[in-house]
């Protein structure tokens, strides 16, 4: 299915924020402080809503349709999301066919309102495609940091032509941000390439680590497809277990947004084998962790994978991960 590009809705009602953002009020004087309310933003994915608050700080206030455990291929929009996205001065979402479910109803919201796809802007040549759905892109981006790093760059640009006047800051609060990726690469690799050679394979619930699979070398498996709403056969799940025997593979990982039946399933399976396969730790795919919390954000989301996941493995980790925040 072809989304289009989301710089065309980057043409409408920009207008009236960079108005909202840069009027000063009549009666204020020019030695007085001018009290500016908040951009209002709402964003799909916990991941954007992230990004949106760590560059737009103070001047924006952003609220994520989807929180903690929340599945993005199945979530339909509730009546105050309707209500939500329709008072917001900007919405940004995913896009890629990430919010399949949401696409129609944010595609007719666009036709009014201020509503970019954030993802849909990036290189195609960085984007992974799909053998079940040849017109599709695999749109789990944030798992590779270096990509997603385009993505932040895209959210910049979208909220300093929405404030122009206050550009400055969010690329300072960006670039802050970007520091902050490049240092999670880094310890990324570092661990992971603690993981020995033949160790080096991550099974999962669905197939929604590809993009961290190629950045970092390790043979992803995904039980269902890069949605959830894909199914897995009998035949799927026996030449699974058959694998799991023959490789030798003793550690598989749940997800904490998608059920975990067809993992334990995979584990009862190897057991009736007389292989022992061990659940190796539940990890953030579709959604980051719970509000409030480190891996509530999206470098302790990625943090926290990578640290369970090379832990898991057999490789060299450090207590508390990247900076010791890790629950």
């Amino acid at each position: 299915m072809d989304v289009p590009d989301g710089d065309q809705y980057m043409k409408r009602a920009f207008a009236t924020l960079a108005l909202t953002a840069t009027l000063l009020p009549a009666t204020a004087q020019a030695n007085e402080p001018v009290s500016i309310e908040p951009v209002s933003i709402v964003a799909t994915t916990g991941m954007i809503a992230d990004a949106a608050r760590q560059i737009g700080g103070e001047l924006v206030q952003v609220q994520a349709l989807m929180g903690a455990g929340v599945d993005p291929h199945s979530y339909r929009q509730t009546r105050s999301d309707i209500v939500a996205t329709a008072r917001a001065d900007l919405v940004l979402w995913h896009g890629l066919y990430l919010e399949s479910q949401m696409e129609g109803f944010l595609l007719e919201l666009a036709e009014t309102n201020t509503v970019v796809p954030v993802a849909e802007s990036l290189s195609r040549d960085l984007l992974l495609g799909s053998e079940a759905y040849p017109d599709l892109f695999d749109p789990h981006v944030w798992m590779d940091p270096a990509i997603w790093a385009d993505v932040v760059q895209r959210i910049e640009g979208v909220l300093s032509e929405a404030m122009p006047t206050s550009a400055d800051v969010f690329a300072a609060n960006a670039a802050s941000l970007q520091t902050e990726i490049d240092g999670l690469i880094t310890y990324s690799h570092e661990v992971l390439s603690s993981v020995p050679d033949g160790s080096r394979v991550l099974l999962t619930a669905h197939d929604a680590f590809r993009y961290f699979g190629a950045a970092y070398g390790i043979e992803v498996i995904g039980i269902q497809g890069m949605s959830t709403e894909s199914e897995a056969g009998l035949q799927r799940m026996g030449a699974l277990v058959d694998m799991l025997v023959a490789r030798n593979i003793h550690a598989v990982f749940v997800e904490s947004s998608v059920s975990d039946r067809n993992i334990r399933a995979l584990i009862e399976g190897a057991a009736a084998r007389g292989h022992e396969v061990v659940i190796g730790g539940e990890l953030y795919s579709d959604a980051m962790g719970p509000d409030g919390t480190y891996e509530g954000t999206w470098i302790g989301m990625i943090d926290h994978n990578v640290t369970t996941i090379a832990r898991a493995l057999g490789g060299d980790v450090p207590d508390g991960g990247m900076q010791g925040l890790l629950q």
